[in-house]
């Protein structure tokens, strides 16, 4: 296939994308189905970041901000990822700033099915000084000194987290890699990757609205409950292994809310969060759309959440739906001592919310 042919694949596979959401949007009001298309695009931005992947002089690009929204982005978590060679040395150096937790990952595989975490080390094993930065080495083999991160064989990524209580207002970290050998100077361009990269990228982007239907079929049969999310363990689809994660949804009217009770498990750290039916997280800019071990209110070691188009005035935390009619919350518990217990959910009116728990 030419590159003529293989941007035409490209294109051929935006036009597809647009006509499968459109197709499933259809019976949506028009400010949903313009966010589904919003979510395609940030979704393209996304990919396109990360186009010219350069594994012998990686970049640590920052991920999943707001423009780049993709696939359950968390905007209480800072990540940067990095596409590394096995057989390579590189030095990952940075500062935690505020960051409560940090993570650094290495993950086998190139693509979200087949993701799987295959080393990692967290702050609690890393050297960190008295302002709060940090050195390690990523290699095959152990170096002389300092902190290392095995690079195991098959290992294509490598991702940095740092978990924060509220980033909109703490002291944010930072980090950067470098490569500890001497690169091999590529050619100007791969003409037959460059093709294939297009081609990819098409298909890639015509899959997206499958996607967006597939992940919520569940939710949509059952709203307005709650569930352990089995399928997100041990870092599977690039997630963090540590984590145990709990997801639902919910389904209101105009003066409904969704009340989400229940006890806080020992851990390291938790949050809340909501999303779109296209899996971005909502407004986080502007709304209250999560809370985290760090600024929720407890009551006897309980939490109280209220999802609602407003606030219901002091009965709970609330949590902003943008008076969406559908969507889906996703609690994160780190390290959790125990399987987190589900908590209780329960839809009612505005107007109750102040009455007995």
């Amino acid at each position: 296939m030419s590159v003529e042919e293989s941007w035409a694949a490209l294109v051929e596979g935006l036009r597809v994308a647009g006509e499968r959401l459109a197709a499933q949007t259809g019976d949506l009001d028009p400010r949903e189905r313009a966010d589904g298309y919003r979510a395609l695009l940030r979704a393209l931005n996304n990919q396109l970041g990360r186009f010219e992947v350069d594994r012998e002089r990686p970049e640590l690009l920052a991920f999943n901000g707001w423009r780049e929204k993709l696939l359950m982005d968390n905007p209480d978590f800072r990540y940067w990822v990095a596409d590394v060679r096995d057989d390579r040395r590189y030095r990952v150096t940075g500062s935690l700033g505020d960051a409560v937790y940090q993570s650094i990952t290495a993950y086998a595989g190139g693509r979200v099915a087949d993701a799987a975490a295959t080393a990692r080390i967290d702050s609690d094993r890393l050297t960190i000084d008295a302002d709060g930065c940090f050195e390690l080495i990523l290699s095959r083999e152990r170096p002389a000194h300092g902190d290392w991160l095995a690079l195991p064989e098959g290992a294509q990524a490598v991702w940095v987290r740092q978990f924060h209580r509220d980033a909109a207002v703490e002291r944010l970290g930072w980090c950067r890699i470098d490569t500890l050998d001497d690169p091999t100077v590529p050619p100007n361009i791969d003409v037959d990757r460059f093709e294939r990269q297009l081609q990819r990228l098409g298909q890639t982007m015509s899959t997206f609205p499958q996607i967006f239907a597939a992940a919520v079929a569940v939710d949509r049969e059952r709203p307005n409950e709650i569930r352990h999310w089995s399928e997100m363990t041990g870092g599977a689809a690039f997630t963090e292994p540590d984590i145990h994660y709990l997801r639902g949804a919910w389904e209101l009217d105009e003066h409904e809310a969704l009340v989400i009770e229940g006890p806080v498990m020992p851990c390291r750290y938790w949050n809340v969060l909501l999303y779109s039916r296209f899996l971005n997280s909502l407004d986080y800019r502007y709304r209250r759309v999560s809370r985290t071990s760090g600024n929720a209110t407890l009551v006897d070691g309980r939490y109280r959440f209220v999802l609602a188009a407003r606030d219901p005035g002091g009965h709970g935390d609330w949590l902003d739906t943008e008076g969406r009619k559908f969507g889906l919350f996703v609690m994160r518990w780190l390290q959790p001592k125990n399987v987190p217990t589900l908590p209780s959910v329960r839809r009612c009116k505005l107007s109750e919310i102040g009455r007995a728990r």
